[in-house]
């Protein structure tokens, strides 16, 4: 008798090592922006277009991710984004200009786009509704813990090596996934995808770029400008032309029909409040530590890494929680504490314990972690395998839009307040009240992701509340004699 990789384990494996090397990525990028500017000699405003083209590149691959993943595959697209991610940090790393470093952040966005959708529904193809607050454990630990150490890690980097090493540590973690993906993931297709619904990426892709342009921009340019303003009524104009092209296509590829499952629905607006106040919440608290209390980029990074073990906590915490409380009032109990917390960040003062706000940190991991794994579980509960490409495709086009949304409400906050005052002497110091009128705002999203959550019915999610009938990850190779049971009776697989 041996041990040998169930199907399970293959695509957790898979799927855990890109989305650490994507979470990751995502903020190991900010801290290096000024050095990366001095490097290639360019004014720090101009590397802000290194985070403008992977996020416009991410908005307009996103939403063709779920139909490639259908029509040509699961495995195919999901391994073909990842090495096109991890080929393009390699680039990166070598870029000796600003335009060719954008060029290859582009390419990084292209494939950052297509693996998160076609990765979670790789994900929930994989384990039915009783097993997904199980297996959240294992998966929310390596995705809680990338976005926390990526300033640690960034910071270090910048100071004792290059910044291009923050490009190259990709390729540990990015070429191992491709290879084991390659050896052991199994493809998925799904017989009536259909043909490319083209309408609706004509419309979506420079739709959801130029909304997600001018919400980057805004408070940078002001939203006044003509800028801002063309692109983000330009924007707004193709995503209603796309509802309406929506509604009448036969296989639409944002199927806004998934939206009319009440579950469905009023879990994704719930994850778009709590994308808007968390992100929201990481952008603004970083920059009051340092500009208000003084604090160095690398002592900052440490003081926010208790979020990230909250987070860990929270992760084996739900599965005990989540079938006692239900979705609703677990949903609704971690906004109500996580805005009471933000609240409580915006009163610092240079006085206050250090320790008293790592613990606060903490909190927003353990009870927001428990809410952000309530609403993924239950967000699917009602969701048949055949459409779920398309469904984890919309709940990560919300959640982009959400966390676009939240930044760009509280960075036009900070700005329209002023992060900076006069005192009585005629010289400049920080404005306290921007940065605690922002936190506050952040609140209000979480305040308002509540109220969605009161819609929520638990008997709606009773399929991810039944206990699972047993099985875990790793499982002993059966006698020759006796066939394995397939575990995807409903999936399609070649080779």
């Amino acid at each position: 008798m041996r041990l040998r990789l169930h199907p399970k384990a293959i695509v957790s494996i898979v799927y855990v090592l890109a989305m650490f090397m994507v979470a990751m990525d995502g903020t190991v990028l900010n801290v290096a922006l000024r050095t990366i500017s001095e490097d290639l000699n360019v004014p720090p405003a101009a590397s802000g277009t290194l985070n403008v083209g992977y996020l416009v590149s991410l908005a307009v691959f996103l939403p063709i991710a779920g139909w490639l993943g259908d029509r040509w595959g699961s495995k195919k697209v999901f391994l073909s984004a990842l090495t096109l991610f991890t080929i393009s940090s390699a680039l990166c790393a070598t870029a000796d200009n600003l335009g060719t470093l954008t060029f290859f952040r582009i390419l990084q966005g292209a494939g950052g786009g297509l693996l998160t959708p076609v990765g979670m529904a790789m994900l929930f193809r994989t384990f039915p509704p009783q097993e997904r607050a199980k297996v959240s454990r294992m998966l929310v630990l390596p995705i809680a813990l990338a976005p926390a150490l990526g300033p640690i890690v960034s910071g270090l980097i910048v100071d004792q090596l290059s910044w291009r090493w923050i490009f190259y540590v990709n390729l540990p973690v990015g070429i191992p996934a491709v290879l084991f993906g390659m050896l052991y993931l199994k493809e998925h297709q799904e017989p009536d995808a259909g043909k490319l619904d083209v309408p609706g990426w004509l419309l979506s892709a420079p739709g959801l770029a130029l909304t997600m342009y001018a919400l980057s921009q805004g408070p940078l340019r002001g939203w006044t400008s003509p800028l801002t303003l063309g692109t983000g009524l330009t924007g707004i104009l193709l995503l209603v032309l796309l509802v309406q092209a929506q509604l009448r296509a036969p296989k639409p590829l944002l199927d806004l029909r998934l939206l009319k499952n009440r579950l469905f629905r009023y879990t994704g607006l719930v994850s778009v409040c709590g994308a808007g106040g968390l992100l929201g919440m990481l952008y603004v608290f970083p920059l009051m530590y340092q500009h208000v209390l003084n604090a160095s980029a690398l002592e900052t990074g440490l003081t926010t890494f208790p979020e990230a073990l909250g987070l860990m906590i929270a992760s084996q915490l739900v599965p005990w929680t989540y079938p006692r409380l239900g979705p609703r009032k677990l949903i609704a109990m971690g906004l109500i504490c996580t805005a009471l917390i933000f609240v409580t960040l915006s009163q610092i003062t240079a006085d206050t314990n250090p320790w008293f706000i790592r613990s606060l940190l903490f909190g927003v991991g353990i009870f927001l972690g428990q809410t952000v794994g309530a609403v993924q579980i239950a967000s699917f509960a009602q969701i048949p395998p055949p459409s779920m490409g398309r469904a984890s495709t919309w709940f990560t086009v919300q959640n982009r839009l959400g966390s676009a949304i939240g930044l760009a409400v509280l960075s036009a906050i900070l700005a329209g307040v002023g992060t900076t005052t006069a005192n009585a002497a005629g010289t400049m110091e920080p404005n306290v009240l921007a940065y605690r009128l922002a936190l506050l705002g952040a609140a209000v999203f979480l305040l308002i992701g509540l109220v969605f959550a009161l819609k929520i019915k638990d008997t709606d999610a009773a399929a991810t509340i039944r206990k699972s009938s047993g099985g875990g990850l790793f499982r002993r190779q059966r006698p020759k004699s006796s066939p394995p049971i397939s575990t995807e009776s409903t999936v399609q697989t070649k080779g």
